[in-house]
Formats: structure tokens, sequence, C-alpha cells
């Protein structure tokens, strides 16, 4: 009777074998899930305020725009820019794979609430760049006007954020406490000779000019004849009067759009094709366009490009200070907040500091 050989059992895993495993799987999807689906990402500064509030943590959907493939390979799995606590850089920017962006649920529209990489921050790679959150005010093939605070669009109207802030001077004989301003909601406030200078929304300055310690409340405007003080940064090199409140108008490019290249358009349009549109050698000498080291009198522009505000108008570094996004930098679409809370209280009173009403609010 021929003997039926038996198998071989495979050996037992051993406990670190298994550990090991667990997390490398718990990595990879994570970075999947990361990289592809959605992301947590906190508010750092008060540009949004009062829509999005500094210790307010969002979850970012790559999907609405549709994700972005990876571009920095050579990185430490669940890192940005650096190592956690200390000054390593976390990636290697020796292989530089091209970039390209799944099939998204929608596209970006006026208004809506933007997660990208800063684009001026050109010693780091593009998709490492810090994460900004921003409005997007205008979007590819619009032409952009800011008249007296209010922005058009091809010269109608957009709507103003409900919550948006500018910036207000109190009147007052003595001393408001910090607990008034906490109150109201009121994070960026500066003593001014005889008052106070705060960011706020129209709504609460009206409530404010009813308290019988204040004087007047008094909206400050960045008129045509104002000081460098409302002076944006974008487009440099050109004379304008174009301030904060009052700016443009501004045509923002688009993929597959000419322009007819000019010492002046250039003052614009310059850093785009020089940094953002791909182009290997590209430069601007006294005026003019050079590609592969050849004068050009006309450009096509080779991907679409936005201009984003934050909704805390008087206080935000936004395009009007660094020019247009490109669309290889756009990450995605905060969709709620997940967790909220006060970065002012100190450790012993975090039960306090937590924002209760914000947690899961929609963002819109």
């Amino acid at each position: 009777v021929q003997e039926i050989p038996h198998k071989k059992e495979k050996p037992k895993k051993g406990i670190a074998r298994e550990w090991v495993d667990s997390i490398v799987f718990a990595l990879v999807a994570a970075t999947l899930i990361r990289c592809f689906f959605i992301e947590a990402y906190a508010i750092p500064t008060s540009s949004m305020e009062s829509s999005l509030l500094v210790g307010d943590y969002l979850f970012v959907s790559k999907i609405h725009y549709g994700a972005r493939t990876p571009k920095t390979i050579l990185q430490v799995p669940l890192t940005h820019q650096k190592i956690p606590g200390t000054e390593i850089p976390s990636y290697l920017d020796w292989i530089q794979l091209p970039q390209l962006r799944l099939p998204g649920l929608s596209k970006v529209k006026n208004n809506d609430p933007i997660v990208f990489n800063y684009p001026a921050e050109k010693q780091y790679p593009s998709d490492l760049r810090t994460f900004y959150v921003k409005r997007c005010i205008g979007i590819p093939g619009d032409s952009l006007e800011i008249i007296n605070k209010q922005t058009y669009i091809n010269k109608v109207l957009l709507p103003t954020p409900e919550k948006a802030q500018t910036s207000f001077f109190i009147e007052t004989d003595g001393t408001i406490r910090d607990r008034i301003f906490k109150k109201y909601g009121i994070r960026d406030v500066s003593a001014a000779n005889g008052g106070y200078l705060i960011h706020t929304t129209q709504e609460t300055a009206d409530e404010l000019k009813t308290l019988n310690f204040v004087r007047n409340v008094t909206e400050i405007s960045y008129d045509n004849n104002e000081s460098i003080m409302g002076k944006p940064d974008f487009p440099k090199g050109i004379e304008n009067n174009w301030t904060l409140d009052n700016y443009g108008p501004l045509y923002i490019p688009k993929a597959g759009d000419t322009i007819a290249v000019n010492s002046e358009n250039l003052h614009i349009y310059g850093p785009v094709i020089t940094f953002y549109d791909g182009n290997e050698s590209a430069e601007i000498r006294d005026g003019q366009l050079f590609l592969d080291g050849k004068s050009v009198n006309y450009y096509v522009f080779k991907q679409n490009y936005y201009f984003m505000m934050g909704d805390n108008r008087h206080n935000s570094l936004d395009s009007r200070y660094w020019g247009f996004v490109p669309e290889d930098h756009i990450v995605g679409k905060p969709v709620f907040v997940w967790w909220s809370v006060d970065d002012e209280g100190g450790l012993f009173k975090l039960f306090d500091r937590i924002r209760w009403e914000r947690i899961f609010m929609p963002i819109e």
C-alpha cells in the first residue's frame, strides 16, 4: 500500500513577526487612505475666521476633486516635511514622479473652501509644501475684481461668505478686558490710540455698538488712496492703485489659454510660466519671455489656476499677496470639523476648552 505523504505544516509566526506584519499592514492601509480618500488637518491661523477657527480639526476629502498620485515617494510614512519633533527632513527628493489626478466627484466652484499646498514655498517639492485652507474666489477663466470689499466675478457680484470678517476700530474711554472679546469670539485684537483694532463680522460689530462702555465702532476700509497698510504684494513690479478692498481686474488663466506676452502682463503671469507651468527652461529677461533660450511673443498655459482668499479678509495671507494656486497644488475639499478645541486656557482646562457645538459641523 502506497503511503500518502503528509503536507508539511507551515511554521507558526512568532509574536514579533505578527506584530511587524500588523504594523506594516496598518501603515500601508493608513497611507493609502490618507493619499487617495480622506485626511485630517488642523487650522493653525485665523485667516478663515470666523468660518473656521484656530484649533478646528478637519477631515478633508481627496475624492471630491480627484486624488493626486504620489510625486515624492521617498518619504517616511505618515509624515509631511520633517520627522515629528525634529528638524530632520522626512523625505528625499531624489525621485520625483509625474503627478496625475484621478477622476473626482466634482469641479472646484467659486466660494468653495479648499485645502492646497502653499505655492510660494519653493524649497519643498510641490506635494510637500505647507497645507493652507482658504476659499476659492476665482476659478480658471474668471475675471476677478474687488470693489469696495465686494467681489465680482465676470462683473457679477459673488456672495460674501456669511461669517466673513473685516477690520473695525472700537472707540472706548476705558480698557476692554480679554473676556469681553472672547465672549464675542474676537481673537485678533490690537490696542490703538483711544481704542482697539479688531477683526470681526458686521453682525458682531453691531452688537458691540450697544455696549455702554463703547463710544463708537467704525469699519475700516482700504480705498485707492490708502497707505501701504492695505497694499497687496501681488502682482509685483507694476504700479497700480490696488488695495485689499479694491483689487483688479485680474484674469485667472486656464489650461489652453493663449496670451500675447508683453512687459506688463509678465508681472502677473511670469511666476506662473517660470515656476508652476512645468517649463524646464523658462526665464524673463528685459521684459521678455524666453523658452529654451528663444524669445517668445505668445504663451499657452498648460494647467488651470485658482485665486484664493481667506474669510478674515483683512488678516489673511492669500492670493492677493502671493498669486495664483496651480491645479496640481489642490489637495481636497474640507467636509466637516471632527474635533475643535480652544488653544487658550491651558492643559488643566482642556474639557472647558472643547468646542462641543463645532464637533461634526459641516464646512460650507
